[in-house]
């Protein structure tokens, strides 16, 4: 078990280079006190007198007398405060001398930075005036949150079904987000009662416990996806079999796929330029499991589902996923955001809508992508025998070619799509033909949950590269001083942001391992202890800028993947994060997060509060801290980096929160402040 925090403590640790000194300084302190110790209170100034007449001129009392006649003295002491005089006078001269010259000499760039200091007073001054406003309530601030129900257990806010076919929305439409002002609630989620820390990692990823998800054993035992279906009933927990008796293994099947792109095998598919893939109706994330170990990263979404959640079941293995359903509404990603795109008896008909969603994967699919569909539906021999079936077959089919996508092979219940690299594709087609290519107004590049569009988006991003062209994963990750202008980036802000974060995930770990790693000892500068000892296998980073702090993890050798969440208040760079491939997604934070409780095992937010100070608010920091501690696994983290006043209102929220919190002092930066904060675990009475 960690080593827990002090929870609600004032004290403040320091990062600092210079501890030696300190130590040398408190040494040499102490051995003087020890060798006189009448002198260890000493006076803070310093007395100089001329030869050794001081110790000569004590008087009884212990004090000395003066060694110069009472005459002299006067003199001096006019002479004194004449030249005292005479050099206030002069220096008041020069001060307005100074001060008209300045005025007269401000051009008009000197001008712009005033006012722009002026408006970082002004929008600290907006900041301050927030601080106050949170902490003017006084002691009932600082009331620590009650428990929420046990009917909020599993509660995702925006997904609300019942309520939404109370107002009217069907086909499909229930199932999507709707965020309502009354959707959130200020209370701490409990886990289950027999709820239990996930199996460290890799072990976890294999076999979870049954009582912390919601599922029950009919469901497990129920046929579904492809994917779905490996998975076994073993007393208290649930273990999923990439190699099945009954059912062809996952890691048959994907290497089936790479052969009918014309691989050898499935670990030749970064060579290949496929690195992200976008896993609909995953199942429970068994594909992406196992090309998780091929250095593949597969993300997962599905509808909400209020029991045998294929989100929640993947997330509790420590894999990608998230809720997401675009019946009419575009997902949070940008366009030309996936290599891959997969759908393995998803349950989605793609037939239907004259094709819309077909045209939204296309959105998200880069330049010479692939679109994998596993379905009876495609199986010639069997479920096409029907009229119907075969007719809604030759749509998806004759559909694909109008948005210029080739066939590349079909076996058994499996299609596999290439989408075109070409984009005078497009213009080739029959007049009329197929859906039109959106105009630069309509073809936006990172909707934000809008409502879909019946034309093909994507052509007018200048990120318009073919996934061969790209650099093969890891170079990837290292984006050329080209790809950075295409994002308008300049290197020198890259090079930063990477140089920062290498630097903070070396502090953080060095702070946590004492405490992470407490029941397994090590030495300083000793490796982390190897998996499963590994505590952390998934971090959500709140305000990721570049993507800098997921790149450090993975530098520094930790097997973690990273949600990269980009705020919606702030600069959109999720096409950069993407394009160097890892996963994330827009969010407004003012929102809850599309997934459900106990989802991280660390949350990371740098710059976060700052940014979010600088809103119009719609919400308030409780509500926002009340939404990580939903997401945040019990014995979780999370790590807060900004302004010392933003990370002392912080402090206090965690405290309501019931965090164990400890805030760290940055010595390179003085305005800055870590707030280091453990979420504890707490059990509900079983009945």
């Amino acid at each position: 078990m960690s080593r827990p925090l002090h929870r609600g403590v004032s004290g403040v640790g320091r990062l600092s280079v210079n501890s030696h000194d300190s130590w040398e300084d408190s040494q040499m302190k102490e051995r003087i006190e020890k060798e006189d110790p009448d002198k260890s209170f000493r006076f803070p100034f310093r007395f100089v007198f001329p030869d050794n007449s001081l110790k000569h001129n004590l008087s009884e009392n212990g004090f000395a007398s003066d060694p110069f006649n009472t005459g002299t003295l006067r003199s001096r002491h006019k002479l004194t405060l004449l030249f005292l005089r005479l050099s206030l006078v002069v220096i008041a001269i020069l001060a307005l001398a100074g001060s008209f010259w300045w005025t007269l000499t401000i051009t008009t760039s000197s001008r712009g930075h005033i006012f722009r200091g002026y408006r970082r007073i002004q929008e600290q001054l907006v900041s301050d005036l927030w601080d106050i406003g949170e902490l003017s309530l006084g002691s009932a601030r600082l009331k620590e949150l009650e428990f929420c129900s046990q009917e909020y257990e599993n509660y995702v806010p925006c997904f609300n079904v019942t309520e939404n076919l109370a107002l009217g929305l069907t086909e499909g439409e229930e199932n999507e987000r709707h965020c309502g002002q009354g959707s959130r609630q200020n209370c701490l989620v409990l886990p289950p009662s027999n709820y239990k820390i996930p199996l460290r990692w890799p072990t976890g990823k294999d076999v979870i416990w049954i009582a912390n998800v919601k599922i029950t054993a009919q469901e497990v035992l129920s046929s579904g996806s492809l994917t779905k279906r490996m998975m076994m009933l073993e007393e208290e927990q649930i273990s999923f079999r990439s190699a099945s008796l009954m059912f062809d293994g996952v890691e048959d099947y994907s290497h089936q796929i790479a052969e009918m792109i014309g691989l050898r095998n499935e670990s030749n598919f970064l060579q290949a330029g496929v690195r992200t893939i976008l896993d609909i109706g995953c199942g429970y994330g068994s594909f992406g499991a196992h090309l998780f170990s091929k250095q593949l990263l597969t993300m997962c979404i599905a509808n909400y589902e209020a029991s045998g959640s294929q989100v929640q079941l993947t997330l509790e293995r420590g894999l990608p996923a998230m809720i997401g359903s675009f019946t009419s509404k575009q997902l949070p990603y940008p366009s030309l955001s996936y290599d891959m795109v997969h759908c393995a008896r998803c349950g989605i008909d793609w037939d239907q809508k004259e094709g819309i969603l077909l045209i939204e994967v296309d959105r998200v699919l880069r330049p010479g992508g692939y679109f994998v569909w596993t379905s009876p539906l495609t199986n010639a021999q069997g479920y096409r025998r029907n009229k119907e079936n075969q007719k809604r077959w030759d749509f998806v089919r004759n559909f694909s070619e109008k948005l210029c996508w080739d066939m590349l092979s079909q076996q058994d219940e499996t299609v596999v799509w290439k989408k075109t690299s070409k984009k005078n594709c497009y213009g080739s087609r029959k007049s009329g033909s197929g859906p039109s290519v959106c105009s630069k107004s309509h073809d936006v590049e990172s909707p934000y949950y809008r409502p879909l569009q019946p034309c093909i988006g994507g052509t007018q991003s200048r990120r318009w590269i073919s996934i061969e062209d790209r650099s093969a994963w890891p170079s990837r990750a290292k984006l050329t001083s080209n790809e950075l202008a295409i994002h308008g980036v300049h290197p020198e802000d890259f090079a930063e942001d990477s140089q920062n974060s290498i630097s903070a995930v070396r502090n953080y770990w060095s702070l946590l391992s004492p405490l992470i790693f407490s029941d397994h000892p090590k030495r300083p500068g000793d490796e982390d202890p190897s998996p499963p000892y590994n505590m952390l296998r998934n971090v959500l980073d709140m305000n990721a800028r570049y993507g800098g702090f997921n790149s450090a993890l993975l530098e520094s050798g930790k097997s973690v993947w990273v949600m990269n969440v980009v705020p919606t208040s702030g600069p959109n760079s999720l096409p950069l994060i993407l394009d160097r491939g890892f996963v994330g997604v827009l969010h407004d934070w003012c929102e809850a997060f599309p997934t459900y409780p106990r989802t991280y095992d660390m949350v990371h937010a740098e710059g976060l509060l700052s940014l979010e100070a600088n809103q119009k608010r719609r919400c308030t920091l409780l509500d926002l801290f009340s939404e990580i501690d939903r997401l945040l696994r019990p014995e979780g983290w999370v790590i807060f980096r900004d302004s010392s006043s933003l990370i002392e209102m912080a402090r206090a929220l965690a405290t309501r929160l019931r965090w164990d919190a400890r805030v760290i002092e940055i010595e390179s930066n003085s305005n800055d402040r870590l707030l280091i904060c453990q979420k504890p675990f707490f059990k509900r009475q079983a009945n």
